[in-house]
């Protein structure tokens, strides 16, 4: 009888040929140990999101990390002043507007659109709660340059809530511009082709509302996905997004960033935000 070199007596059945079943899961298990090494992003698949889910500054703390908060004003200093603000999308659901309002939050933003695919289900609930509690608000899209052109996403936004009223509490829309959290960080597009789809996307929105669209970035990505490039800077209001204390380096062409998202988890709604001054210069932006 056949022995292993351990010295022990290897039972086989009458044939002399290992079992079929100890054959089979071998197989099974070698199948499965190649198809892991070959399609070794398929471990991944479960991470991507599902289109619409996102929101402004999803990508902010993979990429960019997460410091401490920024310090509290002092009273004595009103050159410094800014004003609390907040976005909410559809992952805050229905929102305790008065409660922010307490809190000391005067402006918000709200999601209204992605791509050409997707509308916050709970837009009217947040675009009207805060105006109904005093609020200064206005509306966001999230952009998909890998799906649709600048145009027709500007069209989409403007039909679907991202219109704006010269009500004087009426912010313009800001283009959300930042990773894509369904694929390749850039969309797919080289520099100058993301600047040329921003372009078109600003040059729509203009058209449309007579406005010239906020945007919302963060300096890595933007550095990264257009090269840096200048051009907005004079006409466009710069959002930046930046979890520390500080707003650090802004993307070229901004001398001062006009808003800053500086947390993810702030009190009673997540993302919070610092207006570059008084109340009086949300109006005054709201005023156009």
């Amino acid at each position: 009888m056949p022995v292993d070199r351990s010295g022990r007596k290897r039972t086989f059945p009458p044939s002399g040929r290992p079992h079929r079943s100890f054959i089979a899961t071998s197989g099974a298990f070698l199948v499965a140990l190649s198809l892991f090494f070959t399609f070794p992003s398929a471990a991944g698949a479960g991470d991507i999101p599902p289109r619409g889910s996102a929101h402004l500054g999803m990508g902010v703390i993979a990429h960019d990390g997460e410091g401490g908060l920024p310090p509290e004003q002092r009273s004595f200093e009103p050159e410094a002043a800014q004003t609390e603000g907040v976005d909410v999308s559809s992952h805050q659901g229905n929102v305790d507007w008065p409660a922010l309002w307490t809190s000391g939050v005067k402006w918000a933003y709200v999601k209204a659109t992605e791509g050409t695919y997707y509308k916050n289900p709970y837009f009217s609930q947040q675009y009207d709660g805060s105006y109904d509690v005093g609020m200064i608000r206005g509306t966001y899209h999230f952009a998909t340059p890998d799906t649709a052109t600048g145009a027709t996403q500007a069209d989409y936004f403007v039909d679907r809530g991202g219109a704006w009223t010269p009500d004087g509490r009426t912010l313009p829309g800001a283009l959300d511009i930042e990773w894509n959290p369904y694929g390749d960080a850039c969309y797919g597009k080289t520099q100058s082709g993301m600047v040329t789809w921003i372009k078109d996307f600003l040059a729509r929105y203009k058209a449309r509302t007579g406005r010239d669209a906020v945007i919302y970035t963060a300096t890595s990505w933007w550095t990264q996905c257009t090269g840096n490039h200048a051009g907005f800077g004079a006409v466009n209001p710069l959002w930046i997004a930046r979890y520390n204390t500080a707003p650090g380096t802004l993307p070229a062409g901004w001398p001062v960033q006009t808003m800053w998202q500086y947390t993810s988890s702030g009190p009673i709604v997540g993302d919070h935000n610092k207006f570059n001054g008084a109340l009086d210069r949300v109006v005054a932006l709201a005023n156009g």
